[in-house]
Parts: C-alpha cells; structure tokens; sequence
C-alpha cells in the first residue's frame, strides 16, 4: 500500500469514527427524554459500516499479502434505529404519563454507549496516529537525497 493510499483510508476510518461517536452523543443526551407514548420515544441510532475497496482503473486489484486490497477504507452506509423494546415506567405523577400511568422512555443502553464513545475515541486517536506517522515517513523520504 503506498503512503498516498494510507492517508485516504485513514480519512475514512476518521469519518467513521466521528459520526459513531456523535450518535452515540445523541444517545447519551436523549437516554432519560420521557414521552406520552411509544411513536413520540427516542429510540436508540446506531452508524452502519461496510468495507469500500475503489478501484483505480479497469485493472483488478492488487492484494497484498496480509490481504488487505489497495485503496481500501470504510464507509457510512447509514444511521438505523434500535429495534430493541423501550422502557415504560409506571409514574402515574408524571406530566407525560399516558391514561394507564405509564411513561415511555428510550431504548438507550448508556453502558453500551459509553463503551462505544470510548471505541469510537480510540479508533479516533489510532487513525490521527496512523496519519502523523504516514507525514514523518513522507517528510523523511524526501530528505533521503540531500
């Protein structure tokens, strides 16, 4: 992989990083908004990932011996919502309960999202890592002929 490619990835893989980590921010802030009922809830988003591999021109590509293909990288294929069930509390007192007492409230597991915030983080720091690293060898490898 040639160190072009290396940063193009590496771009990728930031953006991935960046929009996991703002829905997982999402989720954090909307965790305790109650609602009246089940269409009004906030329900848990999830980034869904896949695997990009561009092909430079019609030539196959060449792989490598680890079988990582050249100008690989990842992309965001969307934001879906979790289908798991929502929480619904029994708090006749509250403003928002419906006519059985009952307030609805996300789907939103913060233990599991502060785990994603703290993989998402240092996926984050890795690629920033990866493209400082790529920039010495680039810098080095121009003062190879002085």
């Amino acid at each position: 992989m040639s160190l072009g490619n290396i940063f193009a990835t590496s771009a990728t893989a930031l953006n991935a990083n960046s929009v996991r980590l703002n829905t997982t921010a999402s989720n954090l802030a909307n965790a305790e908004s109650a609602a009246s009922s089940i269409d009004e809830t906030y329900r848990a988003r999830h980034p869904v990932f896949s695997a990009i591999a561009q092909q430079v021109s019609d030539i196959q590509f060449e792989t490598l011996d680890d079988g990582i293909k050249e100008n690989s990288g990842v992309q965001v294929l969307g934001i879906v919502e979790s289908q798991a069930p929502l929480q619904q509390r029994y708090e006749p007192g509250h403003p928002l309960a419906n006519e059985q007492g009952y307030v609805f409230y996300p789907n939103v597991n913060a233990v599991e999202e502060m785990t994603n915030m703290i993989a998402s983080s240092k996926g984050y720091q890795m690629n920033v890592e990866v493209l400082n690293t790529a920039k010495t060898m680039m810098q080095r490898l121009l003062t190879l002929g002085q």
